[in-house]
Protein backbone atom coordinates (compact mmCIF):
# COMPACT_ATOMS: atom_id res chain seq x y z
CA UNK A 1 0.00 0.00 0.00
CA UNK A 2 2.84 2.42 0.80
CA UNK A 3 4.42 1.99 -2.63
CA UNK A 4 1.06 2.40 -4.35
CA UNK A 5 0.36 5.69 -2.56
CA UNK A 6 3.78 7.10 -3.48
CA UNK A 7 3.58 5.92 -7.09
CA UNK A 8 0.44 7.96 -7.77
CA UNK A 9 2.09 11.31 -7.14
CA UNK A 10 -0.48 14.04 -6.56
CA UNK A 11 -3.41 11.64 -6.35
CA UNK A 12 -5.10 10.85 -3.06
CA UNK A 13 -5.58 7.40 -1.55
CA UNK A 14 -8.62 6.89 0.70
CA UNK A 15 -9.08 3.66 2.63
CA UNK A 16 -12.37 2.41 4.05
CA UNK A 17 -10.95 0.90 7.24
CA UNK A 18 -13.66 0.38 9.83
CA UNK A 19 -11.41 -0.12 12.85
CA UNK A 20 -10.93 1.32 16.34
CA UNK A 21 -9.08 4.62 16.12
CA UNK A 22 -5.89 3.18 17.65
CA UNK A 23 -5.56 0.82 14.69
CA UNK A 24 -7.06 3.21 12.18
CA UNK A 25 -4.23 5.73 12.51
CA UNK A 26 -1.63 3.07 11.65
CA UNK A 27 -2.97 3.04 8.09
CA UNK A 28 -1.35 6.44 7.47
CA UNK A 29 1.82 4.38 7.32
CA UNK A 30 5.38 5.16 8.35
CA UNK A 31 6.25 8.70 7.36
CA UNK A 32 2.66 9.17 6.11
CA UNK A 33 3.42 6.99 3.09
CA UNK A 34 0.31 4.88 3.50
CA UNK A 35 -3.29 5.96 2.96
CA UNK A 36 -3.78 9.72 2.87
CA UNK A 37 -7.26 9.52 4.41
CA UNK A 38 -8.15 6.32 6.29
CA UNK A 39 -11.87 6.98 6.77
CA UNK A 40 -12.69 8.04 10.32
CA UNK A 41 -16.21 6.74 11.09
CA UNK A 42 -16.39 7.71 14.77
CA UNK A 43 -19.22 10.22 14.33
CA UNK A 44 -21.36 7.44 12.85
CA UNK A 45 -20.88 5.11 15.81
CA UNK A 46 -20.79 7.36 18.86
CA UNK A 47 -23.85 8.31 20.91
CA UNK A 48 -24.87 11.81 19.86
CA UNK A 49 -23.72 13.43 23.10
CA UNK A 50 -21.43 16.44 23.48
CA UNK A 51 -19.15 14.88 26.08
CA UNK A 52 -18.51 11.64 24.24
CA UNK A 53 -17.95 13.32 20.90
CA UNK A 54 -15.66 15.94 22.41
CA UNK A 55 -13.55 13.26 24.09
CA UNK A 56 -13.40 11.26 20.85
CA UNK A 57 -12.23 14.29 18.87
CA UNK A 58 -9.45 15.06 21.36
CA UNK A 59 -8.33 11.42 21.48
CA UNK A 60 -8.26 11.13 17.68
CA UNK A 61 -6.22 14.32 17.46
CA UNK A 62 -3.76 13.01 20.05
CA UNK A 63 -3.29 9.68 18.23
CA UNK A 64 -2.76 11.09 14.74
CA UNK A 65 0.81 10.94 13.45
CA UNK A 66 2.36 14.40 13.36
CA UNK A 67 2.29 14.56 9.56
CA UNK A 68 -1.16 12.99 9.11
CA UNK A 69 -4.24 14.85 7.92
CA UNK A 70 -7.51 14.08 9.80
CA UNK A 71 -10.92 13.43 8.31
CA UNK A 72 -14.49 13.01 9.54
CA UNK A 73 -17.44 11.06 8.14
CA UNK A 74 -20.95 11.91 9.34
CA UNK A 75 -23.02 9.36 7.36
CA UNK A 76 -22.61 6.78 4.63
CA UNK A 77 -24.50 4.07 2.74
CA UNK A 78 -24.14 1.46 5.50
CA UNK A 79 -25.61 3.24 8.53
CA UNK A 80 -28.72 5.32 9.35
CA UNK A 81 -28.54 8.94 8.23
CA UNK A 82 -27.60 11.65 10.69
CA UNK A 83 -31.12 13.12 10.60
CA UNK A 84 -32.45 9.68 11.58
CA UNK A 85 -29.86 9.12 14.31
CA UNK A 86 -29.84 12.56 15.91
CA UNK A 87 -33.08 14.13 14.66
CA UNK A 88 -33.75 16.96 12.17
CA UNK A 89 -32.89 19.73 14.64
CA UNK A 90 -29.53 18.23 15.56
CA UNK A 91 -28.74 17.68 11.87
CA UNK A 92 -27.99 21.41 11.76
CA UNK A 93 -25.59 21.14 14.71
CA UNK A 94 -24.02 18.11 13.03
CA UNK A 95 -23.46 20.13 9.86
CA UNK A 96 -21.61 22.81 11.80
CA UNK A 97 -19.56 20.19 13.63
CA UNK A 98 -18.56 18.41 10.42
CA UNK A 99 -17.56 21.61 8.66
CA UNK A 100 -15.55 23.09 11.53
CA UNK A 101 -13.51 20.16 12.85
CA UNK A 102 -9.92 19.97 11.69
CA UNK A 103 -9.47 17.90 8.56
CA UNK A 104 -11.45 16.86 5.51
CA UNK A 105 -15.24 16.52 5.93
CA UNK A 106 -17.05 13.76 4.03
CA UNK A 107 -20.71 14.38 3.18
CA UNK A 108 -23.23 11.69 2.23
CA UNK A 109 -25.68 12.64 -0.51
CA UNK A 110 -28.97 13.97 0.82
CA UNK A 111 -27.66 14.85 4.26
CA UNK A 112 -27.30 18.44 3.06
CA UNK A 113 -31.10 18.70 2.68
CA UNK A 114 -31.98 16.65 5.75
CA UNK A 115 -33.02 13.38 4.12
CA UNK A 116 -34.03 10.76 6.66
CA UNK A 117 -34.26 6.98 6.57
CA UNK A 118 -37.23 5.60 4.66
CA UNK A 119 -39.26 2.59 5.77
CA UNK A 120 -38.94 -0.08 3.07
CA UNK A 121 -41.87 -2.49 2.54
CA UNK A 122 -40.80 -6.16 2.41
CA UNK A 123 -41.55 -6.46 -1.31
CA UNK A 124 -39.28 -3.49 -2.11
CA UNK A 125 -36.23 -4.68 -0.15
CA UNK A 126 -33.03 -4.76 -2.21
CA UNK A 127 -30.26 -5.17 0.36
CA UNK A 128 -29.00 -8.79 0.60
CA UNK A 129 -28.45 -8.38 4.34
CA UNK A 130 -32.15 -7.77 4.92
CA UNK A 131 -33.21 -10.44 2.42
CA UNK A 132 -31.05 -13.11 4.03
CA UNK A 133 -31.85 -12.13 7.63
CA UNK A 134 -35.21 -10.35 7.52
CA UNK A 135 -36.57 -8.55 10.56
CA UNK A 136 -33.23 -8.03 12.33
CA UNK A 137 -32.80 -4.44 11.24
CA UNK A 138 -29.66 -5.16 9.21
CA UNK A 139 -31.01 -3.71 5.99
CA UNK A 140 -29.23 -0.63 4.60
CA UNK A 141 -31.92 0.32 2.08
CA UNK A 142 -33.52 3.00 4.33
CA UNK A 143 -30.43 5.21 3.92
CA UNK A 144 -30.02 4.49 0.19
CA UNK A 145 -33.21 5.96 -1.25
CA UNK A 146 -33.07 8.25 -4.33
CA UNK A 147 -31.77 11.79 -4.03
CA UNK A 148 -34.65 14.24 -3.68
CA UNK A 149 -34.07 16.94 -6.28
CA UNK A 150 -37.53 18.42 -6.83
CA UNK A 151 -41.21 18.04 -5.88
CA UNK A 152 -41.92 16.48 -9.27
CA UNK A 153 -42.68 12.83 -9.90
CA UNK A 154 -40.03 10.52 -8.44
CA UNK A 155 -38.48 13.59 -6.79
CA UNK A 156 -36.91 14.55 -10.11
CA UNK A 157 -34.48 11.65 -9.80
CA UNK A 158 -35.74 9.62 -12.74
CA UNK A 159 -38.63 9.37 -15.19
CA UNK A 160 -38.76 5.66 -14.38
CA UNK A 161 -39.76 4.14 -11.05
CA UNK A 162 -36.71 4.27 -8.73
CA UNK A 163 -35.26 1.09 -7.28
CA UNK A 164 -36.37 2.12 -3.78
CA UNK A 165 -39.39 4.12 -2.55
CA UNK A 166 -39.16 7.83 -1.82
CA UNK A 167 -39.67 9.53 1.52
CA UNK A 168 -43.16 10.84 2.21
CA UNK A 169 -41.80 14.38 2.64
CA UNK A 170 -39.91 14.65 -0.66
CA UNK A 171 -42.26 17.40 -1.90
CA UNK A 172 -40.94 19.67 0.86
CA UNK A 173 -37.53 18.16 1.48
CA UNK A 174 -35.71 18.60 -1.81
CA UNK A 175 -32.99 20.68 -3.40
CA UNK A 176 -35.34 22.92 -5.42
CA UNK A 177 -37.30 23.98 -2.33
CA UNK A 178 -34.32 24.41 0.00
CA UNK A 179 -32.11 26.19 -2.53
CA UNK A 180 -34.18 29.37 -2.29
CA UNK A 181 -34.93 29.18 1.44
CA UNK A 182 -32.31 31.03 3.52
CA UNK A 183 -33.41 29.14 6.65
CA UNK A 184 -33.01 25.68 5.09
CA UNK A 185 -30.39 23.10 5.97
CA UNK A 186 -29.03 23.33 2.42
CA UNK A 187 -28.49 27.06 2.85
CA UNK A 188 -26.67 26.41 6.13
CA UNK A 189 -24.36 23.89 4.44
CA UNK A 190 -23.63 26.41 1.69
CA UNK A 191 -22.80 29.10 4.24
CA UNK A 192 -20.52 26.70 6.14
CA UNK A 193 -18.71 25.66 2.98
CA UNK A 194 -18.24 29.28 1.97
CA UNK A 195 -16.86 30.09 5.41
CA UNK A 196 -14.36 27.22 5.14
CA UNK A 197 -13.21 28.55 1.78
CA UNK A 198 -12.64 32.07 3.05
CA UNK A 199 -11.28 31.27 6.53
CA UNK A 200 -7.93 29.44 6.61
CA UNK A 201 -8.46 28.96 10.35
CA UNK A 202 -11.27 26.54 9.45
CA UNK A 203 -9.75 24.89 6.41
CA UNK A 204 -6.18 24.33 7.63
CA UNK A 205 -5.98 25.84 11.14
CA UNK A 206 -5.11 24.25 14.46
CA UNK A 207 -7.69 22.75 16.82
CA UNK A 208 -7.96 23.39 20.56
CA UNK A 209 -10.75 22.07 22.76
CA UNK A 210 -12.36 24.25 25.43
CA UNK A 211 -14.18 23.16 28.60
CA UNK A 212 -17.91 23.53 28.11
CA UNK A 213 -19.96 21.20 30.34
CA UNK A 214 -23.54 19.98 30.13
CA UNK A 215 -24.67 19.47 26.53
CA UNK A 216 -22.14 21.90 25.05
CA UNK A 217 -19.05 21.27 22.97
CA UNK A 218 -16.64 24.16 22.37
CA UNK A 219 -13.33 24.56 20.56
CA UNK A 220 -11.16 27.11 18.80
CA UNK A 221 -9.76 26.88 15.29
CA UNK A 222 -6.78 29.15 14.68
CA UNK A 223 -4.40 30.16 11.93
CA UNK A 224 -1.83 32.84 12.64
CA UNK A 225 -3.57 35.60 14.56
CA UNK A 226 -7.00 34.54 13.32
CA UNK A 227 -9.07 32.64 15.92
CA UNK A 228 -12.58 31.27 15.49
CA UNK A 229 -14.72 29.95 18.33
CA UNK A 230 -17.23 27.16 17.75
CA UNK A 231 -19.85 26.32 20.39
CA UNK A 232 -22.43 23.58 19.78
CA UNK A 233 -25.48 22.69 21.87
CA UNK A 234 -26.22 18.98 21.57
CA UNK A 235 -29.31 19.27 23.78
CA UNK A 236 -32.86 20.51 23.40
CA UNK A 237 -32.57 22.94 26.33
CA UNK A 238 -30.88 26.35 26.28
CA UNK A 239 -27.33 26.46 27.67
CA UNK A 240 -25.00 29.32 28.63
CA UNK A 241 -21.36 29.45 27.59
CA UNK A 242 -19.01 31.89 29.31
CA UNK A 243 -17.02 34.12 26.99
CA UNK A 244 -15.28 36.33 29.56
CA UNK A 245 -12.56 33.73 30.21
CA UNK A 246 -11.47 33.91 26.56
CA UNK A 247 -10.18 37.44 27.09
CA UNK A 248 -11.20 38.50 23.60
CA UNK A 249 -13.84 40.47 21.82
CA UNK A 250 -16.32 37.94 20.41
CA UNK A 251 -18.24 38.70 17.21
CA UNK A 252 -20.74 36.28 15.68
CA UNK A 253 -20.00 35.03 12.16
CA UNK A 254 -22.59 32.30 11.63
CA UNK A 255 -25.29 30.45 13.58
CA UNK A 256 -27.41 27.43 12.85
CA UNK A 257 -30.47 29.60 13.66
CA UNK A 258 -30.77 32.21 10.93
CA UNK A 259 -32.53 34.73 13.18
CA UNK A 260 -29.49 35.25 15.44
CA UNK A 261 -28.05 38.67 14.65
CA UNK A 262 -24.41 38.98 13.62
CA UNK A 263 -23.16 41.26 16.36
CA UNK A 264 -20.57 41.41 19.18
CA UNK A 265 -21.37 39.12 22.10
CA UNK A 266 -21.00 39.97 25.80
CA UNK A 267 -19.50 38.02 28.68
CA UNK A 268 -21.59 34.95 27.86
CA UNK A 269 -23.73 33.59 25.09
CA UNK A 270 -27.04 31.79 25.51
CA UNK A 271 -27.37 29.00 23.00
CA UNK A 272 -30.88 27.84 22.36
CA UNK A 273 -31.62 24.15 22.14
CA UNK A 274 -30.11 22.50 19.06
CA UNK A 275 -28.10 25.61 18.20
CA UNK A 276 -24.49 26.17 17.21
CA UNK A 277 -22.46 29.30 16.57
CA UNK A 278 -19.18 30.32 14.94
CA UNK A 279 -17.63 33.53 16.24
CA UNK A 280 -14.47 35.51 15.67
CA UNK A 281 -12.16 36.12 18.60
CA UNK A 282 -10.34 39.46 18.40
CA UNK A 283 -7.82 41.01 20.83
CA UNK A 284 -9.27 43.45 23.35
CA UNK A 285 -8.06 47.02 23.03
Amino acid sequence: MCQTAEAHGDRMLISEVNLPVERLVTYYGAGAKGAHLPFNFQLMRLPWKAGEISQAVERYESLLPSNAWPNWVLSNHDKPRIAARAGPAQARVAAMLLMTLRGTPTMYYGDEIGMRDVTIPPHRVRDPFEKNLPGLGLGRDPARTPMQWTAEENAGFSTAEPWLPLADDFANCNVAVERDDPSSLLSLYRSLIQLRRTQPALSVGAFAALPAGDDLMAYVRSRGERRLLIVLNFGAQAQKFKLADLQARVSLLLATHIDRAKQPLGDEVLLRGNEGIIAELSPIG
